[in-house]
């Protein structure tokens, strides 16, 4: 029998378990990752995005866990394995959205863990940075701004199970958003990529780019539908695998959800499926036939779903008119240049709304978007030389199929 390309591996872990017992498991289901070793133990230097950015104050924990994010245990499970077998430098990175100027600073609520293995930290919303091009062309942008700490360096993600009002599930790939720098003029605020269309493009561009060896779910715990604020599940179990793409879709797998399903099609409520995207891209597979899976655990772990906060006719004229004004954009591009050249703008309806240096704190684009209220707004920063090389053709495409 052939070796399928991608491997992942699912354990039983009661949420209880101590320290050494999450340990062991994860020892258990790391070890058969061949591939991911192979890369790992020839690494130079190994950069870690862990799901745990959050102020120490908005912590929420639930059945002794950390239930929004990766569990301090689960962290220092992965940081003990890499000790010990990899003579790698260690680098965690992220950016911090909830204020401090969007710097991290050195009392995040898991540098004590860092700094127990000796990890170092970068914050990915300071300089040095580097461009960093899709190989064969993004899905989205061609080029990506994000930290030098990347260049030679092999990744590992580290998610929480969780469904996102947006994506419908937030596992390893969508773990990658936290790392472009969020602060002009090299970052991008938070609402350029996390924007109808985009960001379903988007994350596979950041699974190219980053493209990690190691991705690991932690599923003692888990959160039913929204990223913030939603209703923990118990779960019980871990996940790890060598690809991104596949990892996630076995992931969804146990979450109940069809990893090959695509918006509107619970969980993807609001935009299209990130995973599928990535495997239509030849970035990965959202096939579990195509991966050599094995799990202890049998789906659905618990009950998941992502929250429906709008109605279906809704979404669909936002996801329409998206399209719609990055096509007026590109239309009129020379005289929105001539005006608001280097600046942000909002288009809605053909007309531009708001313009300015930094978009992150407009709060709500709800109550910006005025009485029209089924019209989205399009974010776009006016660059003549379209540095970034965005794929309208996304927009076309979309328009032309009718897919709303």
């Amino acid at each position: 029998m052939t070796d399928k390309a991608f491997k992942v591996r699912a354990a039983h872990c009661d949420h209880a378990a101590d320290d050494e017992e999450i340990y062991r498991t994860l020892c258990r289901i790391t070890d058969p990752l061949d591939r991911t070793w192979n890369r790992l133990e020839k690494a130079d230097k190994i950069v870690l995005k862990f799901n745990m950015m959050k102020p120490p104050e908005r912590i929420v924990w639930f059945a002794g866990r950390r239930q929004e994010l990766v569990d301090d245990a689960v962290c220092r499970a992965v940081l003990r394995i890499l000790r010990e077998r990899t003579t790698a430098e260690l680098v965690a990175t992220d950016t911090n959205p909830y204020g401090n100027g969007n710097l991290m600073g050195t009392e995040f609520n898991y540098a004590n863990l860092l700094n127990e293995f000796g990890v170092a930290f970068v914050d990915s919303n300071r300089p040095p940075f580097s461009t960093y091009e899709v190989e064969g062309g993004g899905l989205m942008f061609d080029r990506y701004t994000l930290s030098a700490c990347f260049e030679g360096a092999e990744v590992v993600s580290v998610s929480k199970m969780k469904n996102h009002l947006f994506m419908g599930l937030t596992l390893c790939m969508k773990n990658l958003f936290g790392l472009p720098p969020i602060s002009p003029p090299e970052g991008r605020a938070r609402t350029y990529f996390h924007h109808f269309i985009r960001l379903s493009y988007l994350l596979p561009d950041l699974g190219m780019i980053t493209n990690p060896c190691l991705n690991i779910i932690d599923a003692l715990t888990g959160q039913w539908g929204r990223e913030w604020g939603g209703e923990p599940r118990i779960c019980n179990a871990l996940i790890t695998g060598d690809q991104v793409t596949a990892t996630d879709a076995c992931g969804a797998h146990l979450m109940g959800h069809d990893p090959a399903s695509d918006w509107p099609q619970p969980p993807f409520r609001r935009d299209r499926n990130h995973l599928l995207l990535a495997a239509q891209r030849g970035f990965g597979t959202v096939d579990l036939g195509e991966i050599d899976f094995e799990s202890e655990v049998e789906g659905p772990l618990a009950e998941f779903d992502s929250e429906e906060t709008d109605a279906l006719e809704t979404v669909s004229s936002w996801r329409k008119t998206t399209c719609e004004q990055a096509l007026t954009y590109l239309d009129r591009k020379s005289q929105l240049v001539d005006k608001y050249r280097n600046q942000f703008i909002f288009l809605q309806s053909g007309e531009v709304v708001w313009s300015g240096a930094d978009p992150a704190n407009l709060g709500s684009r709800r109550k910006l978007s005025g009485n029209r209220k089924d019209q989205a707004m399009w974010l776009k920063l006016v660059d003549p030389e379209e540095e970034e090389k965005e794929q309208f053709g996304v927009y076309e495409n979309l328009l032309a199929s009718n897919a709303f």
